[in-house]
């Protein structure tokens, strides 16, 4: 890449697609030209040529860090690590060598601190640097970095202590739950190193539509909020999810079953009213929730739309969401989980008296 055109990457097991696309958003927020690719939207190959003051922005997977060995990013970034696709790289170590060349080599590295992986990186690149590694944290304060209180991001640098709150993600929607903390904080980071004014970084935040079934606000039926979350195709997705709403939670869960279902979930089962089981996953998920929960074998995503309506409509307390969250794969039904939240998405606009979400004009 040519030496004055400044390019970020960014990788991590999870949150890769939304931490890329709000550094996009935030840069062309600010003006700035911008090409954004690889993992999502454009192949890396066909993203417009380096030029001057042309910010790239790359998402990368660590099968294609693996076939760059000499990545050298203006700022590299490194979210999370969490096993993921051993079958192809062996060991997490060795997971977790790949991931770390993003930062290794990066003019600016950010780090997650808010898993241990990261956070061995973190020191022996510091070590080997000999100069600070700037962290992000969504659960504690970092020495040097950007961290969050309750959804409010602090900036803060070991020479000048805290610069204090710059953003506050209360009430942004795109933007819910603890996993988006970590997302909004790597991606203003990045921001604000490439010369984005901290103010103009907390007013952009606010107008961040979101991806696509990631938590997805499509729709509300009075105070019923309906969430496309079609994305979560495993368990821990789906415990994101859950632990983005407080409670009230009407669950549309279920399709072509992963190894361990959703039993890892029963600390969330407190939050749901009831869940709506569809596809193959149904009579394992059944058992799994038999005493635990109220559920419903509705079969079909149309049918579980219509119970879940219905219930929300009738039986919800205060603000009821309707929740679709499958922790299954998807292939039992539909083709991808693209076309299962696309339908979702069809199924509430169709319910009498929706109004839809203001991103959502299809």
């Amino acid at each position: 890449h040519a030496p004055d055109t400044p390019f970020v990457a960014i990788t991590g097991t999870n949150g890769k697609s939304t931490t890329t696309a709000l550094i996009g958003h935030l840069l062309r927020s600010a003006g700035r030209d911008l090409q954004m690719g690889g993992n999502i939207g454009t192949a890396i190959l066909d993203l417009q040529p380096p030029a001057q003051n042309r910010v790239h922005v790359v998402e990368l997977s660590s099968f294609q860090i693996e076939l760059t060995p000499s990545l050298q990013p203006t700022v590299g970034i490194l979210l999370n690590i969490s096993p993921d696709h051993l079958d192809r790289h062996g060991s997490i170590e060795h997971y977790a060598e790949l991931k770390a060349r993003v930062v290794a080599s990066a003019e600016h590295p950010i780090v997650g601190d808010d898993d241990e992986w990261c956070q061995d990186i973190a020191a022996g690149l510091s070590l080997a640097n000999r100069s600070w590694v700037d962290l992000i944290s969504a659960q504690s304060r970092v020495v040097h970095g950007w961290y969050a209180i309750d959804g409010r991001l602090v900036a803060r640098a070991p020479w000048t202590g805290p610069l204090g709150v710059f953003a506050d993600l209360a009430g942004i929607g795109s933007l819910r739950g603890r996993h988006n903390v970590q997302n909004a904080l790597a991606a203003s980071a990045a921001a604000m190193l490439l010369g984005v004014p901290p103010a103009q970084i907390a007013t952009a935040l606010g107008t961040f539509p979101g991806l696509p079934h990631r938590l997805q606000e499509v729709g509300r039926v009075g105070a019923t909020l309906f969430i496309n979350d079609s994305k979560a195709t495993n368990a821990n997705s789906a415990a994101t999810a859950l632990a983005a709403f407080e409670g009230n939670i009407y669950w549309i869960v279920g399709g072509r079953p992963k190894a361990g279902g959703i039993r890892s979930l029963e600390p969330y089962f407190a939050r749901l009213s009831k869940a709506y089981l569809i596809g193959e996953a149904t009579e394992e998920f059944a058992a799994t929730l038999l005493g635990k929960v109220a559920f419903e074998r509705c079969g079909t995503l149309a049918m579980a739309v219509a119970a879940a309506a219905a219930d929300a409509g009738r039986l919800g307390k205060g603000a009821p969401t309707v929740l679709l969250s499958p922790a299954c794969a998807s292939y039992d039904q539909y083709r991808n989980f693209e076309v299962r939240g696309e339908a979702f998405r069809a199924l509430v606009a169709a319910l009498p008296g929706v109004v839809m979400g203001k991103h959502d004009a299809a």
